[in-house]
């Protein structure tokens, strides 16, 4: 089981390696086009949770990380034998929570570097970093692992 732990370690990793890619490269608001005009490494940073939200409130984030920290582990621990997905799912979703805490913990602030456009609809998605991803991809994942479980356990009621 502890096998899977590396993979929060290469999130955390990987997300604290472009991080520092960013601020050690670029000034705060530099904007290099990979993919004119739809991708873009921008130089931001973010004080509060996803879309700039309750910006500032750094000890909000500590406290709710911390448990969700310690909700994966003890679900990795108590839930996650013999289902390879759900173990996946929970150490891509450690390793994204772990990535912004050091941020936050370090820095005071999130550095984000994505910027995506979307021009047929004219939106410009939030800016975000590696672990904002990990977190999106593992809770799409968690989702469908219970969607999967629960029609398993339809058909075996069913049988």
């Amino acid at each position: 089981m502890y096998k899977y732990y590396s993979l929060a370690a290469i999130v955390v990793l990987l997300d604290q390696w472009t991080k520092w890619l960013i601020v050690k490269n670029m000034e705060y608001g530099e904007r290099i086009s990979v993919w004119d005009p739809w991708f873009a490494i921008l130089s931001h940073r973010n004080r509060g949770a996803a879309w700039g939200m309750l910006q500032g409130q750094m000890w909000i984030f500590i406290i709710v990380t911390l448990v969700v920290i310690a909700g994966v582990i003890y679900y990795f621990h108590k839930q996650a034998k013999g289902k390879p997905l759900f173990a996946i799912s929970l150490m891509i979703l450690l390793g994204g929570a772990l990535g912004n805490f050091i941020d936050r913990l370090f820095r005071g602030e999130v550095v984000d570097f994505v910027d995506i456009l979307i021009p047929i609809i004219n939106y410009d998605f939030p800016i975000f970093n590696i672990a904002d991803a990990a977190l999106t991809i593992s809770v799409i994942m968690l989702i469908l692992v219970m969607l999967k479980e629960e029609r398993d356990e339809k058909k075996k009621v069913k049988e």
